[in-house]
Formats: C-alpha cells, structure tokens, sequence
C-alpha cells in the first residue's frame, strides 16, 4: 500500500523531467578540414566549401574529392581572421558554372579583401573575374559572407577592418552589408545612387539569411558581448560604433536589432531560415565562440523572436556555417582550427543532420 501511495505521488508531485528528443541523426559528412567557412551545393547534389588557408574543396557522392578545385595564391593572404571566406554559386551553375568567393590579399603592404568570380570547368576552377576589390581588411573583423539573394543579386557583409569609424563612412566599403549585380555592377535600385552599399554601421557581420517572406537577416559580432541578429532594411544603418545592442540613437537614426546576447557572448557566424522538416519556419545561427547552435522561434511575420533554444551545446566546438540543403538537411561547418578553438584528432569536420 505505502509503495503504490509513493508511486502515486511520484507521478502527481515530482513528475520526471522528459527532454524533448532531437529530431535529426548527425553524420559526418567529412573531416579532417582545414577550417572550413562557408558552404554550398549545386543542384545535381556536390557540396562545395571553402578553407580559409585558400582552398575551395568538393564533396562529391559523398566523398571528399583529393585535390582541390582551386588553391589560391600572390596576392592572396590568409591571415588572422583573413583569407578564403565566403562562396556562394551561380544560380546557373550547372550551364554557367560561375562560382563567387570573397578573400584577402595584400597589395602594396596593406590589407584588403575582394570578390571574384571563378568559372569551374571538369572540377577545376580558374579566377574569372573580380567583381569587386579595395575593401578594406585587416587582421580582424573583415565580414566575409556573400549570398545570392531571391533577386539574385550578390550580397557581401564587411567587417570595419578594426577602424570603427569607417562603419559609419559613407566613402567606405567597411562595416557594410553590400549589394551588387552578378556581373559586379551596381543594382540601379539600390538605397544610395551609384554605391554598393546596401546598409551601414555594422561591426563584423558573419551571416546571411533570407525567409520564405524575403526578410533579410544578418548576424553580427559585438564588441564585447552584445552580438546581435537584424532584420536588414535598403539603406538602414544598425549604428556601429555609435551604439551596440539595444542602444538607440535619433541621429543618425539607427535600426535596433532583433535580438542581442546581452552580457553573454555568441559570436555568431553563419545562419540559414529553415524552410521544411521539424524546425521549419526558424532561424538556425551556427556560434564561433559559444559552440552552440542557436534555434530561433519567430512570430509569423518573421519580426518577433518568441523563443531561442541553444543546441548542440560544446559538442563539436566552435561551428562557422550552417547550410539547409534543398532535401531539408542541415550542414554544419566546425572551426575548431581557426587558432581559438580546442580541435581534436579529427577536426575540422562538416556534419549533417538528417531528419529521423
């Protein structure tokens, strides 16, 4: 009798804790890396990344391809922060074959960085064009990130290349999100006439991201704490090194973010809107520092967070991308060999959550 009474209470005053059970079985994909930044994958399946030491590498029927499609020599310089970011590829990759990469290089002793167009022809890549160039660089925050937006025009995040006031400098590409043409002139609708700059005062932004709505998303890296995800409007200046977090000013007038960490540091880098499966509708950002990945919930207009839940939390390190695939897979890249991390025997990798 006291035995079934106990059981009973059990059950009605100290119910056990149930976790909600994760909705994907991790694979890795490939290992081994060389910090791997940014991923993509054409529409016959092969996944292309780049390495921040200079090379672009292939995964092709799940297997990661020997040599390289490119590695990248003079000018280019990896460097701190620096060197082979962010690639994103053609829309009409598979008749067009362009890819576009952003990376530093040094010219007469200063730092910049620059975006190209390759064109890739039996898994070789050659430089095809520079689309853009002279963005100021630096040993840290340099940005990186460049994404096709749904209007297929080429955006690019800059970093304030450790001079804070260029973020706020019209006559500079640093600490900028930028906008170009895939040819690399400039979109007639721009917010600012004959300037590739689409939005302004940004710190060192690391991601991009548009939802089912065209809603564009950035993450930034704050000062010291004070990351932060925006909602990127033409024109809009999110107000670095004027104020950071939820600081506002009148003038200029400047965007508060969607959220921020607060006193905590994430250093967010790459993010993706996750369009099908059990977080569709959410926002994925992929954390250097706090080695999580972060689940955001978002009102139905796209503009509210409701909810954050941290995932994966200090189980592969420090994570740099994460990449929906059109199947609903999820890709991450590690950057545990980025000189802050802790890498194990067989760092980096790139995984894959495939849905249970």
């Amino acid at each position: 009798m006291r035995k079934a009474l106990f059981n009973f209470l059990n059950k009605i005053i100290l119910p056990r804790k149930k976790t909600r059970q994760f909705p994907y079985d991790i694979e890795i994909v490939a290992e081994n890396l060389t910090v791997p930044w940014a991923i993509d994958i054409s529409d016959e399946g092969k996944i292309y990344f780049t390495e921040r030491p200079g090379s672009i590498r292939v995964i092709e029927n799940g297997l990661l391809n020997p040599e390289p499609l490119i590695t990248f020599r003079t000018p280019f310089i990896s460097q701190g922060e620096g060197g082979l970011m962010g690639l994103a590829l053609d829309p009409s990759f598979l008749q067009n074959h362009y890819i576009y990469v952003m990376h530093s290089y040094r010219e007469n002793s200063r730092l910049y960085n620059r975006v190209v167009r390759l064109i890739e022809n039996n898994n070789v890549a050659v430089i095809d064009k520079i689309l853009l160039d002279k963005i100021p660089g630096s040993q840290f925050h340099n940005g990186g990130r460049i994404k096709i937006g749904p209007d297929t025009k080429l955006y690019i995040t800059t970093g304030d290349a450790q001079n804070p006031s260029l973020a706020q400098d019209m006559s500079s590409l640093a600490g900028k999100i930028l906008r170009i043409e895939l040819d690399g002139s400039i979109p007639v609708d721009n917010p600012f006439p004959n300037s590739p700059v689409y939005s302004l005062g940004h710190r060192n932004p690391q991601g991009l991201a548009w939802n089912s709505k065209n809603i564009l998303y950035s993450s930034e890296h704050g000062q010291s704490a004070h990351d932060e995800i925006n909602i990127i409007i033409p024109g809009g200046n999110y107000g670095w090194p004027l104020v950071q977090g939820d600081e506002t000013s009148t003038d200029p007038i400047t965007q508060k973010p969607l959220v921020h960490s607060k006193e905590d540091t994430w250093a967010p880098s790459g993010i993706t809107f996750i369009t099908q499966g059990p977080w569709k509708n959410k926002l994925l950002v992929a954390t250097l520092r706090g080695q999580q990945l972060l689940l955001v919930s978002l009102n139905k207009g796209g503009t509210v967070v409701q909810n954050m839940e941290s995932l994966l939390k200090n189980e592969y390190g420090r994570l740099r991308d994460v990449y929906e695939g059109k199947d609903g897979s999820i890709y991450i890249a590690t950057s545990n060999r980025d000189g802050r991390g802790n890498p194990n025997l067989s760092d980096d990798k790139i995984l894959r959550l495939v849905q249970k």
